[in-house]
Order: C-alpha cells, then sequence, then structure tokens
C-alpha cells in the first residue's frame, strides 16, 4: 500500500496517544536520512524511528536499535542541543497531508521556554525531516533541497517553511456533499482516477476500495454517475472518512496465496477480501512486520538463489532420466510375449514350411489363437532361441531398470524435498545447513579449502496453551531430528501426504490418548503451510503417532514410512495466521 494519508493519520492517532507529554531521551542518527528517537513517559520507554529513505519513507514505535556512528552527523547534534530531554506537546498531521508534526518544548540556555516542531514529511523520493522554530523558520534538514534542485520550495537553514501545493487537491476530512460532487464532477478520465486525483492522502487502491464500497464500475466516468450513484459514492466515502476521524483504525496485513505479504493497510479493505489476513494492535506493528517480512523475503530469495538454480537443474536432469527409464521399463513389458512365442515355436514349429512366414496355433495358456511371426531362412528352434534370447534380454533389462527407477525416484523425491526446504527457509542458518546436506550428497563440491559451514539453525518451537508444544523441522536434518530425537513414543506426527513437507510434532503435557481438536486443526494448518502445497487452498495431512514411525534403510535424512495413520484435510495457515508465537 502507497504510504497514503490514511497510514500518516493513523501513525499520528497512535503517536500522539502514547507519546504526548514524553521526554525525549535520546537522539541518535544511525543511517544518513534515519532518526531514533528514545522517548520516556508514565515509566514507560519507546524507541520511535523517523526514516526519510526515499524508496521507504517510515515512522513508527520499534523494539529494536540500531548501532549509531562514534561521531554523530551535523543534524543529530543540533537535535540534540536544542531538544534534547524537550517535552513532547502535540503529534499531528496538518491537513490531510502525508506529513507527521511533532510539537516539542524545551528550555533555552536563558532557562526559557521556547517551542520547535520536528517535521517529517513522508513523500516517497521527496521524504525529509526538516526542524523549524516557532515562526516556522527552518534551522535545519536532515536533506538540504536548494533552488538548483527543486524550483518549488528550497529547504535550507533561515528559509520560511511552508507545505507547497502542487497538486491542487482538496483535503477529504472537510467534504460535504456539494463540494464533493463538484470537485468529482470536474474530473475526466475514470472514477478511480478521479478520486484519488481530487482529494490529498487518498490512494488509488483506496479509491478502488471506496468504489467496490459503492458498488460503481471504477472505470466509468464521473459524467456517467446518476444523482443516486453519485450520493452513495459520497455516503461510501463519507463513512471511510469518518472512521479517519474518530480513530477507529484496524491495521491489518494482506498475504498472498503463496503467503507473501502483499499489503498492509490502517483500515480494512473489502478489495483484498478473499486474501488472507494477520491483524495488528497498532500500525507500527503493522509496518514493522511488513517491512521486516518484505526485507527478509527478498534476501532470503538472493541469497538461496544459487543453491535454487543447482536443485532446479540437477531436478530437471533427473526427472528427464527418470522419464526415459520409465520408457524403458514400459518396453521390457513384451518379454512374456518373448518367452511364450519361444515356448510356442519349441511345441509346434515342426508344421512349419520353408515358404512360411508366420505361425498360427493355439496358445495352450489361454486357449485363443496366437500368430507368431517367423523369420523363414532359419530354423524352428533358431527362431524360438531368438524369442528366448529377447525375453532374456528384457527380463535383466527389467530387473536393472526397477532397481535403477526406484533410485532415481528416490533422488528426485529428495531434492524436491529440498527444493520444499529453500522455500521454506527463514535464516541465513538454513541456508548453511541445506547447503551442507547438498555437498554431503554429492550435488555440489566443496570449494578448495573450504571448511564445513557453522550454523545455529534449529527447528521452529511453539508452545500452545502451556500444554502443547510443537516442533517443526525446516529441512531434511531438521525433520530427523524432530522425528526421531525431540519427539518421543505417543507424541503425535504430522506430515503433508504424498508432497514434501516439514515434520510437524506435538508435544502434550497432559497424559491423554487424544489432543484437543483445535491442537489437531493447528498442527494440521501448519503441516500444510510448511510443505510443497502451502499455495493450495486445501492440503491432506497424515498424521500418526511417532512410535509408529520407521526410518527408510538407506534413504536421505527424514524420510520415513507409517503404516497406521489416520487423516485430515487443512487449511496452510503461518504461525502468524494463527497468532502464535515462535519460542
Amino acid at each position: 500500500m502507497a504510504f497514503d494519508g490514511i497510514t500518516v493519520s493513523a501513525i499520528a492517532h497512535e503517536l500522539n496517544s502514547k507519546l504526548n507529554n514524553g521526554r525525549i531521551f535520546k537522539i541518535a542518527q544511525p543511517e544518513s536520512d534515519e532518526l531514533y528517537l528514545t522517548i520516556k513517559i508514565n515509566k514507560e520507554q519507546y524507541r520511535l524511528v523517523i526514516s526519510a529513505n526515499a524508496s521507504i519513507p517510515l515512522v513508527y514505535l520499534s523494539s529494536k536499535n540500531k548501532t549509531s556512528p562514534l561521531t554523530a552527523p551535523t543534524f543529530c547534534m543540533l537535535l540534540r542541543k536544542y531538544i534534547n530531554n524537550g517535552r513532547i506537546t502535540n503529534i499531528y498531521q496538518p491537513g490531510f497531508e502525508r506529513i507527521i508534526n511533532i510539537d516539542i518544548e524545551h528550555l533555552n540556555e536563558l532557562g526559557d521556554l521556547c517551542k520547535k516542531t520536528l517535521i517529517v514529511e513522508l513523500m516517497g523520493k521527496h521524504s525529509n525531516i526538516i526542524f523549524v522554530d516557532d515562526n516556522n523558520k527552518i534551522l535545519d534538514s536532515i536533506k538540504h533541497i536548494s533552488v538548483r534542485t527543486s524550483s518549488v520550495r528550497e529547504v535550507l537553514p533561515g528559509r520560511d517553511y511552508f507545505i507547497p501545493n502542487t497538486t491542487n487537491k482538496q483535503n477529504p476530512l472537510n467534504m460535504d456533499f456539494e463540494s464533493f460532487k463538484s470537485e468529482i464532477l470536474s474530473k475526466s478520465g475514470p472514477l478511480s482516477k478521479a478520486l484519488y486525483s481530487s482529494f490529498t492522502g487518498i490512494s488509488p487502491i483506496v479509491s478502488e476500495n471506496i468504489i467496490e464500497l459503492s458498488s460503481l464500475d471504477s472505470e466509468v466516468a464521473p459524467s456517467d454517475l446518476s444523482p443516486d450513484e453519485l450520493y452513495h459514492l459520497y455516503h461510501m466515502f463519507e463513512h471511510f472518512i469518518e472512521q479517519i476521524k474518530e480513530g477507529d483504525f484496524a491495521p491489518v496485513i494482506y498475504y498472498n496465496a503463496d503467503h507473501e505479504p502483499k499489503d498492509y493497510s490502517a483500515l480494512p479493505l473489502d478489495v483484498y477480501r478473499d486474501l488472507a489476513t494477520v491483524s495488528y494492535p497498532s500500525i507500527s506493528e503493522v509496518l514493522e512486520q511488513y517491512y521486516s517480512e518484505k526485507d527478509s523475503i527478498a534476501r532470503m530469495k538472493q541469497r538461496s538463489a544459487d543453491l535454487r538454480m543447482i536443485v532446479h537443474s540437477t531436478l530437471q536432469k533427473f526427472n528427464k532420466k527418470y522419464d526415459l527409464q520409465l520408457k524403458q521399463l514400459k518396453d521390457t513389458e513384451k518379454r512374456e510375449k518373448y518367452k511364450v512365442y519361444g515356448e510356442l515355436l519349441t511345441t509346434y514349429g515342426y508344421s512349419l514350411t520353408e515358404e512360411d512366414k508366420e505361425l498360427k496355433c493355439i496358445n495352450y495358456y489361454d486357449n485363443k489363437e496366437i500368430t507368431i511371426p517367423v523369420d523363414n531362412t532359419i530354423s524352428p528352434i533358431e527362431n524360438a532361441k531368438k524369442y528366448f534370447d529377447r525375453y532374456a534380454k528384457l527380463k535383466r533389462t527389467f530387473e536393472a531398470l526397477s532397481k535403477i527407477t526406484l533410485e532415481t525416484k528416490a533422488e528426485i523425491d529428495h531434492l524436491e524435498s529440498v527444493s520444499t526446504a529453500l522455500d521454506i527457509a527463514s535464516s541465513e542458518d538454513d541456508l548453511k545447513e541445506i547447503k551442507e546436506e547438498l555437498i554431503s550428497y554429492g550435488y555440489i563440491r566443496r570449494k578448495g579449502n573450504e571448511k564445513k559451514a557453522k550454523f545455529k539453525s534449529k527447528p521452529i518451537h511453539i508452545s500452545i496453551d502451556e500444554n502443547y508444544e510443537i516442533y517443526i523441522g525446516k529441512n531434511n536434518y531438521q525433520n530427523e531430528e524432530v522425528s526421531f530425537k525431540i519427539a518421543t513414543g505417543n507424541d503425535w506426527w504430522f506430515h503433508t501426504k504424498k508432497i514434501p513437507g516439514s515434520h510437524i510434532i506435538v508435544k502434550s503435557k497432559i497424559d491423554a490418548p487424544e489432543l484437543p481438536d483445535h491442537i489437531y486443526e493447528i498442527a494440521g494448518s501448519l503441516a500444510a503451510y510448511y510443505s510443497k502445497g502451502r499455495e493450495s487452498e486445501k492440503v491432506e495431512i497424515d498424521y500418526t503417532q511417532k512410535k509408529h514411525l520407521k526410518r527408510v534403510a538407506g534413504a536421505a535424512p527424514g524420510f520415513v514410512i507409517y503404516h497406521t495413520n489416520y487423516s485430515m484435510i487443512s487449511e496452510p495457515k503461518s504461525i502468524e495466521q494463527l497468532h502464535l508465537t515462535e519460542i
């Protein structure tokens, strides 16, 4: 979602409710375009992150910290001089702009009470953090903008601060029906564009959502709307804006079918009704989680790219090999026919003449007439021997291929499981463990003096209801550990049916033969999510007790067999979607 006026409004509302009247205890500038303010209020301590990054400008409360440079930048030193130990008196959003103003009171060198304002502009590549006095004079900014850079506004010490009006958009918080109608009807083009281009802080996706709630076509021209349709559109618009005015925010992250974060919002969006959601109590938590997940996914994809390419190309090679072996195996199905030909020629070959090119006789195995091609240049016995030789050759081929195809299929299953493990991997240590597995099985060669990697990759561990613990293996080695080291006899084991995935173990602190229904559902959903079937709507899950599991002799780690099990259908859900916390 764009960092629009609604998101900014939700942030300002949250910050004002938590930080108003708080004291600025510490100021740091870990990046050239980023501030960390530590604020104390009512024995609580908050860390406010303010980033003017051109790609991802952000403001949110965070539990994390960053290492600052040994020498503080000039802007940071200026803020420390004026507002260190200053008291925040108000945090607000001017005119529904993508701007947050933080008013701060402080004492000057003479002990007089003064007011300063830290202005955070969240406008993409134009984002900035500007420090002004009580006369709106710029004292400094984290980015200096001269007339050479912008003909609209200079952002330099000593200049007057103002918000440039370059779009002529209206404040949606001040709209009545007549103003709304006049503004919308003045626009040409599709209705969706008319809506977001008319009002400050309304993003295209919010525009689409309001039109969706109005049951209108977003592509229709505003002038084509009937009076009733126009009023209904205004009513939905007003309802949406009323939620913002009242601070009735419901922050949420939306997830794609592959369970990657697609978007976030401060208010529920009907246009995403078919997507999986995870709700949060604050917009800060949404922003921190959303961008953390996006960053983690991007980094993991980049770091796992080489391993994925190796696994993919090796899988292709084995799949081609397996297809060829199956074709050759199918050709050996003719072997029994050649054996029968040889036996019948041995029995009835005496009736052939020198001119005969085939033998017609009764097959004494099924009492039906059969026609056997023969070579009339050689004797019936030699023809029979020829068929017996073909039979013997195909039999040997069948016996060899029967073993080889099983070995090739085992290689494919192993590589498929590694491919799934790469999808599940959530840390660099996970990737190191997967790489070690590929090396140990000969898919990758260790380079020169490269030593065995050190890592601390562990299965996922979750505690539920204080009575149940769940362990999730993220790769084959971890699956082996979960199933045969962590699990004991009566623990319950969950796994996707006939497709690669994690081994899930549920350990109970209660002596009971069965698990509660909700624990079965949670374990089934996690087994479906941590598998190759995570993009499916429903996945079949096998579950049994650990005592029924056996290792597959000679197989890769994490491969098991079992003959006693139950099955269930589960919807893939992540730990976050199930509102669980990893220990």
